[in-house]
């Protein structure tokens, strides 16, 4: 070597990939796969919504609660707050802070999942589910029909009363269980004969749909003893309805002894719990089906960041939340606010436009 020359100065080591860490790197990855997932969903309700003449837009018919999801979409952001904030104090080596914010988020992940359950009872409640929905008044005639024949149980009843009889070459057995059998059909052919007239009526086609509604009210109020509230906010179906409803009250009062009613209130007061007051909602089955699609996949991915907050709270709570979580929680706050911006892009689809 001359003098005066220097050695030549060594290159740092080649590092192959991005210069993040790999859980980070595959957090992403995943999140560009959900995201390609939800814009499937979100594609498919515009093409659906926008190709559908008639659309259920009206919330009185659909029950969407619009107040519900505003407040639903608020307690999401609060919940992207508090895991930055958590994440935050995770970088400060903070970790009982980070613990509390941790805590609030999973609270609040809790209140949203409350809050849809209560939006979801409500679609349960009118029996707006998939396959469940009248598109038009004969289908909605005829599910009322249906509702009305199981309402009582009777007819199961003598199903099974059938199956006995075959079964059995008439034991003593078979006669005793018979006789029970023969004895509650004997009162239920009281209860089945107080909405007979109206099951009938529907058979036949004779009666609207309107007079369907008012004549199970009145069924509905002689039997719980309460007037049963309709939703109706249009001034002539109310006159319809209330007609028909005062009718049938008067049909009920002539043909029943107080004896029977009082067996009925006493007895049978619930009867009509799962006879649905019957409406017509166009295209409902698909829009059922697209809001518990959309919804219903949105709520898992809230109980999978629930779990994952989970795991770090009970580090927490136990205290080996560390520096090494540190990466686990930011992952876990990409994810949720992943989560939230489904929501932000579904909230306005749903419930407002």
């Amino acid at each position: 070597m001359t003098h005066g020359s220097h050695a030549p100065a060594h290159s740092p080591p080649l590092k192959m990939g991005v210069p993040i860490p790999n859980g980070k790197l595959g957090m992403w990855l995943f999140l560009g796969t959900e995201i390609m997932f939800f814009t499937a969903f979100i594609g498919t309700y515009i093409v659906l919504r926008m190709g559908s003449d008639g659309w259920p837009t009206d919330p009185n018919v659909t029950h969407i609660r619009v107040a519900l999801g505003a407040i639903n979409t608020f307690v999401l952001i609060c919940s992207s707050v508090s895991v930055v904030l958590a994440h935050e104090a995770m970088g400060l080596r903070n970790y009982q802070r980070a613990t509390r914010w941790l805590g609030i988020t999973t609270v609040l992940a809790f209140v949203f999942l409350g809050i849809k359950s209560v939006e979801y009872a409500g679609k349960f409640e009118h029996d707006i589910l998939p396959g469940h929905v009248s598109e038009s008044q004969e289908a909605a005639r005829d599910k009322l029909y249906k509702e009305l024949d199981k309402a009582c149980g009777a007819t199961a009843l003598r199903s099974e009363q059938a199956k006995i009889r075959n079964a059995s070459a008439g034991g003593k057995g078979a006669d005793g269980r018979l006789a029970g059998i023969d004895a509650r059909l004997t009162e239920l052919g009281k209860v089945e004969a107080s909405y007979g007239p109206l099951k009938n009526d529907l058979k036949a086609g004779t009666v609207t749909l309107l007079e369907s509604r008012g004549r199970l009210a009145a069924l509905k109020d002689f039997f719980s003893g309460h007037t049963v509230h309709l939703e109706t906010h249009d001034a002539h179906e109310v006159e319809v309805i209330e007609a028909a409803r005062k009718k049938e009250t008067e049909a009920l009062t002539a043909r029943i002894s107080e004896e029977d009613k009082a067996l009925f209130r006493k007895n049978y007061a619930d009867i009509f719990t799962g006879v649905h007051d019957p409406h017509v909602i166009v295209y409902g089955n698909t829009f059922a089906s697209i809001y518990f699609t959309m919804t219903g996949f949105h709520a898992i991915h809230v109980i999978v960041g629930m779990i994952m907050f989970g795991m770090l709270l009970f580090r927490g709570v136990t205290n080996t939340l560390g520096p090494d979580q540190e990466l686990f929680v930011e992952n876990a706050g990409l994810y949720w606010h992943f989560v939230d911006l489904v929501w932000i892009f579904l909230f306005p689809m749903l419930y407002i436009i």
